[in-house]
């Protein structure tokens, strides 16, 4: 019997606010412990929470971003839960009136669009942090009541690479969005996967198992990929799979147990009677949405329609907004954008990364560019010309056009005189021009090299090849 995978993801993402959820301390990585409280995220008695406005205005700017339902009625609930972490012993999440649900994702996948549904969006507190000694455990709740976004999608994924290239669509719409940094090193992004295998075919659910806390991509991959052979197996071994948590060790590359499945009655939610329901206004949503940016993968179909550039540079310039910006504003000058696309990915962005420098501090106006393309399209310039006069431009601010008159760097189109190039060097070079007349087509680059060398790569190369050609031959 064929199984295959069901796979359903929690993505909980910390928030881009400067202070915590319920209280002004600061929302700030890299603290010494315990030094970003105070008695609101210590959960001290007589302590009140205050909902951090910046934070509804983000999880709303997501839910948009994610083609969510924007909720005008939410409410925060108690979900009740002993653990060390949790100073108040609940956590402040929403459960039954979420801020947002009913969205999607839309990411490419194995050389096809894959959609991936959004069950919800809801917004709730993070928790602090536990440290394992020798013989003892220590406790950091900086981290405790930071806004938080869990994201939780439909059990629409069917495979480890497809698990792996939702969770990155989800962060590159994110970080671009400005909705977090996700920055996993911080432990800004954390992830709750939800597995189960059923019958190739069938429609019914499996037993659904949950691996947790999940801090990288890459590992999600691989546990994905150990777990489903792992209950493969042991439905072919006439074993039986039981809802049940589990962990995943990465250096052992295993999972394992940890305890059986906790239900929602199990936390015992209730509304939070510290905080009012949260019924945003029309023109408070409408302030939000002038925050929406153009989704990644959007913005990557669109560039490939409107300025007829290949694929991999759409890509690049959907990774790199900033970048893409620049293009953009440059393209729209030019009657070449693929040329254009071309000397910003290969040669600028080789540039910027070489000297330190950003696309806000180059001495060169956008137009120099657009100039340059224009000179080696005209046939001015040659193609190696045009490099070095890149290079000139990015160090001195100088255009195009002055570099090239400066320095006499005009291409040579005058067939007599390229002809003159190409005779000297076949009468130089006998042996590599007997190579081509011999059937050895590669000598003929050979003997252009030889040319552009004599004319100091200022003849026209389409020319030189025309000619050597014609010389060759006769």
């Amino acid at each position: 019997m064929e199984y295959e995978a069901v796979i359903g993801l929690e993505t909980h993402v910390q928030l881009k606010t400067k202070s915590k959820m319920w209280c002004s301390c600061p929302n700030e990585f890299g603290s010494p412990p315990n030094t970003n409280v105070c008695p609101v995220c210590l959960g001290l008695p007589g302590s009140l929470p205050v909902a951090n406005e910046e934070a509804l205005r983000l999880t709303a700017l997501a839910g948009y971003l994610l083609n969510c339902k924007v909720a005008s009625f939410a409410r925060f609930d108690r979900k009740n839960y002993f653990y060390p972490d949790m100073p108040k012993n609940y956590q402040i999440s929403q459960y039954q009136l979420p801020s947002t649900l009913d969205g999607w994702v839309e990411f490419e996948c194995d050389n096809s669009i894959r959609k991936v549904r959004i069950t919800r969006a809801h917004l709730e507190e993070d928790v602090g942090k536990s440290f394992h000694f020798e013989s003892s455990s220590g406790l950091d709740f900086n981290r405790a009541g930071v806004p938080l976004l869990e994201i939780v999608s439909e059990p629409d994924i069917t495979s480890p690479d497809m698990a792996y290239a939702y969770l990155n669509a989800l962060k590159e719409i994110l970080v671009q969005g400005k909705v977090s940094d996700c920055d996993m090193e911080k432990g800004m992004v954390r992830c709750d996967v939800n597995i189960s295998i059923r019958p190739r075919g069938s429609t019914q659910l499996g037993a659904k198992i949950e691996i947790k806390n999940m801090n990288t991509f890459s590992g999600i991959r691989r546990a994905l990929e150990y777990e489903i052979d792992r209950q493969i197996e042991v439905l072919k071994n006439g074993g039986k799979l039981i809802q049940t948590t589990r962990r995943w060790d990465d250096v052992a590359g295993i999972t394992e147990e940890m305890r059986t499945k906790e239900e929602a009655h199990d936390y015992r939610y209730f509304p939070d009677p510290d905080l009012v329901p949260f019924a945003p206004t029309e023109q408070w949503l409408n302030d939000v949405k002038t925050r929406i940016i153009e989704l990644p993968l959007a913005r990557k179909q669109r560039l490939m329609k409107q300025y007829q550039i290949p694929a991999s540079d759409a890509e690049t310039f959907k990774n790199d907004p900033q970048l893409g910006n620049y293009f953009e504003q440059i393209a729209a000058k030019s009657t070449n954008p693929k040329l254009v696309a071309n000397w910003v990915i290969n040669n600028l962005r080789a540039k910027i990364s070489e000297s330190g420098l950003s696309l806000d501090t180059l001495r060169f106006p956008q137009d120099y560019i657009v100039e340059l393309v224009n000179l080696l399209e005209s046939g001015k310039i040659s193609s190696k010309i045009a490099q070095d006069v890149f290079s000139e431009m990015f160090e001195t601010g100088d255009s195009p056009s002055n570099i090239v008159k400066k320095k006499g760097l005009v291409q040579l189109s005058d067939i007599g005189a390229i002809e003159q190039f190409c005779k000297q060097a076949i009468e130089s070079n006998p042996g590599p021009a007997a190579d081509y007349k011999a059937g050895k087509t590669a000598a003929l680059n050979f003997l252009k090299g030889q040319v552009m060398k004599l004319s100091k790569g200022k003849a026209n190369p389409a020319l030189v090849g025309e000619i050597l050609e014609r010389l060759l031959k006769q």
